[in-house]
């Protein structure tokens, strides 16, 4: 973690941000939008959790991994770009982070991309509604608390 109390992958994200001339942001929060995957094989949509603040049908899930890093999925619209802007940018920032680094993200670090500017305080609370369910997920994965997976059923 850097001394603003982001991991360094969200904090370079944030330093692109403040970086780009406002009248950009919104390009570059587009941008990200590109750089979210297709949910791999493994993990079909009904695995994910809703996130019920966002505007747009948005979902999430989130893997703790053994070595105690977290891989997050996201499922969004194409037609709702800047949600999947925020999940690019959460993606970018939060992917194969410590579990611990994740936990300890400000909930209102998205204020510091400058986004205010260009979009609805409405959908930057979406945002942060995201990553608190990132948070919440994370805190009720055995492996994240310390705790063996559970065995299958069977």
């Amino acid at each position: 973690m850097s001394g603003v109390g982001l991991p360094a992958g969200l904090e370079a994200v944030v330093e692109e941000f403040s970086d780009t001339p406002a009248e950009l942001r919104l390009e570059a929060l587009l941008d990200y939008a590109e750089r979210v995957p297709p949910l791999p094989p493994h993990l079909p949509r009904e695995a994910l959790e809703r996130v019920h603040e966002c505007q747009t049908p948005f979902f999430v899930a989130v893997e703790p991994t053994a070595e105690g890093t977290v891989r997050l999925y996201f499922d969004a619209p194409p037609e709702a770009p800047t949600t999947r802007g925020f999940a690019g940018i959460l993606l970018a920032g939060l992917d194969g982070a410590s579990v611990q680094e994740v936990l300890d993200t400000p909930g209102d670090f998205s204020t510091r991309l400058g986004l205010a500017e260009v979009i609805s305080p409405l959908r930057l609370r979406g945002m942060g509604a995201i990553l608190a369910r990132i948070k919440r997920q994370l805190r009720a994965a055995p492996q994240a608390a310390g705790r063996p997976p559970a065995a299958p059923p069977g």
